[in-house]
């Protein structure tokens, strides 16, 4: 309401100005046309003369102090009053400009001295070729700021009563429907899972029904993913708790299998170790799915952290696990680069990418991993790279899905998987950039 009010009040003050010049020049023009009455009153006597109170009369009446009529070219003074003062402006009505017209008018509402002005005109119903006259511009003066005033009021009440009409339309066709909408996400965020709660569009402002139907949208996909991760978890804790028992039974067969390479049996020294070995791969398993439903990760903690060092700890860690020299694990020099991370997790993530392809190579014939790292102006870019065999293409469709993405025998898929959740903590992304026969490069990219 505020804010309409002062928007019409400023509408108003553009009216005001040409409106304020408008009744200014009104108001000379009557005095002219009222002086012109009274000059023809005194050319109707026989002798051009009449007696001196009804000349005070008429000038009363035209409200000037004298009259001077131009016709044939010839001057006359008409009718005159004594002047209280010299004349000390003379405004011509004539063919004024509009910027004339309003500079006059503001400088006649200044305060200032009563002044005696001279005004001259072109007379109506050609009746000469031009009539002046002098008066006091006191009266003019004081009929301006009444008008003024009268202006203001009028402002001021249509202004109050634009606002109240604006409020009430807005109330209704916009406050009303927003207020119901926040009503409807509060309703819903106490059941989200109430298909009830779901809200309705039916705004008649476009917009809002835009808002309403977007957020219908939203909160039937939000529902129903809500129903599908109930059954989720309820499944998810189903298998934990079979992995538990089935971890268990396995360790007690595994136990039992171990004693059987003691057996004298050939055959039975033959399938003892394929044996323990799918036990050792169900148990791990049933351990792995066991940890990754338990796992919570913690929000990550952001400090600056030394590139060059954490690389170097990755490196001497997994170099430690070499069995052999078939595998060369390299970091590059990256300078001072100090990246906001949670070094923790971002250690892990690179040690996990490192040990797979270690784990590779040294299945294979070998080969090197070298790790390097940039800054950018937009974040730190970490590359693990190696010259393996790279990638099979029936583990690209699901490198980063926990249980999908292992190409190693006994993998479970969830290093990739929870690695992937780490850098996502952070903003980031991590990614397979390269992949072929001559090797695979992975990206960790962390956004400042």
């Amino acid at each position: 309401m505020l804010l309409t009010i002062i928007f019409v009040m400023l509408a108003e003050v553009l009216i005001f100005v040409p409106s304020v010049s408008r009744f200014r020049v009104d108001y000379l023009q009557e005095r002219l046309e009222r002086s012109q009455i009274a000059s023809l009153s005194l050319l109707a006597t026989p002798n051009d003369m009449v007696e001196p109170e009804l000349e005070a009369e008429l000038l009363e009446n035209a409200g000037v102090l004298n009259i001077v009529l131009r016709r044939d070219s010839i001057r006359e003074l008409i009718l005159a009053s004594p002047m209280p003062a010299m004349i000390e402006q003379s405004y011509d009505l004539r063919d004024p400009s509009p910027f004339t017209l309003i500079k006059d008018a503001f400088m006649t509402m200044l305060p200032q001295e009563d002044r005696v002005i001279r005004v001259l005109g072109q007379p109506v119903k050609g009746a000469g070729l031009m009539i002046e006259v002098a008066l006091e511009e006191a009266p003019l003066r004081a009929a301006l700021w009444d008008y003024g005033r009268n202006i203001l009021v009028l402002s001021a009440v249509i202004s109050a009563f634009t606002a109240a009409l604006l409020f009430l339309a807005v109330r209704r066709f916009m406050v009303r429907p927003i207020e119901r909408l926040v009503r409807q996400i509060k309703k819903y965020e106490e059941a989200p899972e109430d298909a009830r709660r779901i809200i309705q569009p039916k705004a008649t402002v476009t917009e809002i029904f835009e808002a309403e139907t977007a957020l219908h949208s939203m909160e039937t996909q939000l529902n129903t993913s809500l129903r599908q991760k109930e059954r989720l978890a309820a499944l998810g804790g189903a298998v934990s708790k079979i992995s538990h028992d089935l971890r268990n039974i396995l360790t007690t067969t595994q136990l039992l299998a171990d004693r059987m390479e003691h057996s004298d049996d050939p055959r039975v020294q033959k399938s003892a170790p394929k044996l323990l070995n799918s036990l050792s791969r169900a148990v791990n398993l049933c351990e792995s799915t066991l940890a990754f439903g338990k796992a919570e990760e913690a929000a990550p903690t952001l400090r600056k952290v030394s590139l060059q060092r954490l690389l170097d700890d990755v490196v001497e860690a997994e170099t430690l696990a070499l069995s052999d020299g078939t595998v060369e694990i390299v970091a590059q020099e990256v300078g001072a680069i100090e990246m906001q991370a949670d070094e923790d997790q971002i250690y892990r993530v690179i040690n996990n990418l490192v040990r797979n392809a270690r784990q590779v190579l040294a299945a294979g014939k070998g080969g090197r991993i070298v790790l390097s790292g940039e800054e950018t102006p937009d974040g730190w870019s970490v590359m693990v790279r190696d010259d393996g065999p790279g990638l099979p293409p029936r583990a690209m469709e699901n490198i980063f899905k926990p249980f999908e993405g292992s190409v190693r025998k006994g993998g479970t898929g969830l290093g990739l998987a929870i690695s992937a959740e780490l850098v996502r903590g952070h903003g980031g992304t991590l990614e397979l950039v390269e992949n072929s026969d001559q090797g695979a490069a992975f990206r960790i990219w962390l956004p400042k």
